[in-house]
């Protein structure tokens, strides 16, 4: 079974995207704060990352560096979920090495299909 670790601040976002995923049989770890995360995310190793950009500790963008500058962990797959849209934003998401850029509000069903692709699943 695919793991998918999500990181919101945000209690409904979170509560969405672990609804939507758990139907689609992905195992999924939530986390609200981010303190910890690069520590969750190296214990349990996922199959993919969807992190908020904005986040009280430590923001997305760093976790993001924090990522790809470890051999073990550089290698999972990091969609950034947030609502910073504008194209310098984006930009800088993926010089961090974000593999997706998604702008909050989005779609639960764009984002699952997003997630099966990266997965390498069927839609069914």
């Amino acid at each position: 079974m695919s793991k998918v670790i999500v990181i919101d601040d945000e209690p409904f976002i979170l509560m969405m995207i672990e609804d939507k995923l758990k139907r689609s049989k992905i195992d999924v770890i939530t986390l609200r704060d981010s303190n910890n995360a690069v520590e969750v995310i190296r214990k349990e190793l996922p199959d993919l990352i969807i992190l908020d950009w904005m986040m009280p500790e430590i923001n997305g963008l760093e976790i993001c560096k924090l990522m790809k500058n470890d051999p073990d962990l550089n290698n999972i797959p990091i969609f950034m979920l947030t609502a910073k849209g504008q194209d310098s934003d984006e930009k800088l998401g993926f010089q961090c090495g974000v593999d997706r850029y998604i702008t909050k509000p989005f779609s639960p069903k764009s984002l699952l299909a997003m997630v099966l692709e990266t997965l390498g699943k069927d839609k069914s």
